[in-house]
């Protein structure tokens, strides 16, 4: 069993139809109401306590007055997230998360994603942050909505987008072309490696083209949610150009 904590993840968790055991309160605020109301009305289970017990339940960290008891993190397949953007009649657009470690990265990429159509991201079983209740929290509820797929070989992965016709694209400080100068088109995968070391060599080996995102202060490098966002934006706007 998980826990979702906050009051836009549990909202989101309820309106997505997360599997929810009961949701815990800290009594019946105005600024809970609505969430309560929408809750009742799902058939879910909702009890009051106090501070100490929702304290308790997330480790201390802020719950807003409401933590939902939900059941673990349900992640998909790659097949999945391709199927995703078929059902959109979309080219796929899916982030490869090279052993990101952080979960506040984490959850905020998986925010981005999902407010910019990503139809999925993929990330690896050992060695890298997984869907904790702190990454629900920093997406704000955008894990119920992304499709996330856990693998455990990122290299084997790739293999498999490209034979699925996606050509992907590293980001490296050392890339040979910026994300502005490159032309992104048609089914397009972004790996986005660890906070410290960055992409693998043998993933590196597999991307399809290296590019970097170019920067004139005197610090060389972006934190890793920055640079995902960074790059899906331009992605996006790029493909937003070529349909007008």
């Amino acid at each position: 069993m998980g826990i979702v904590y906050g009051k836009n993840p549990v909202k989101e968790a309820i309106l997505s139809n997360q599997t929810i055991n009961k949701i815990y309160t800290q009594g019946k605020t105005k600024e809970l109401y609505d969430i309560i109301k929408l809750a009742k009305d799902r058939k879910i289970v909702v009890v009051e306590c106090d501070k100490v017990k929702l304290d308790k339940m997330c480790d201390g960290k802020n719950s807003q007055g409401i933590v939902a008891s939900i059941t673990d993190y349900e992640y998909f397949t790659i097949d999945d997230i391709l199927n995703e953007a078929k059902s959109r009649n979309e080219s796929p657009f899916v982030v490869i998360l090279d052993k990101i470690e952080d979960p506040h990265n984490l959850g905020a990429i998986i925010r981005t994603c999902e407010c910019m159509g990503v139809h999925g991201i993929i990330i690896q079983k050992r060695n890298a942050c997984q869907v904790t209740d702190t990454v629900q929290k920093v997406s704000a509820g955008a894990c119920s909505f992304v499709k996330i797929a856990r693998v455990t070989n990122i290299t084997e992965s790739i293999k498999y987008l490209k034979e699925n016709g996606l050509w992907i694209y590293g980001l490296d400080m050392n890339g040979e072309n910026t994300i502005y100068d490159t032309k992104f088109e048609g089914a397009i995968g972004i790996v986005v490696g660890n906070e410290g070391s960055g992409i693998s060599r043998l993933v590196k080996e597999n991307c399809d083209f290296m590019v970097n995102i170019p920067m004139t202060g005197k610090i060389n490098s972006l934190n890793a949610s920055v640079s995902t966002a960074i790059s899906i934006y331009e992605v996006v706007r790029q493909k937003n150009l070529n349909n007008r």
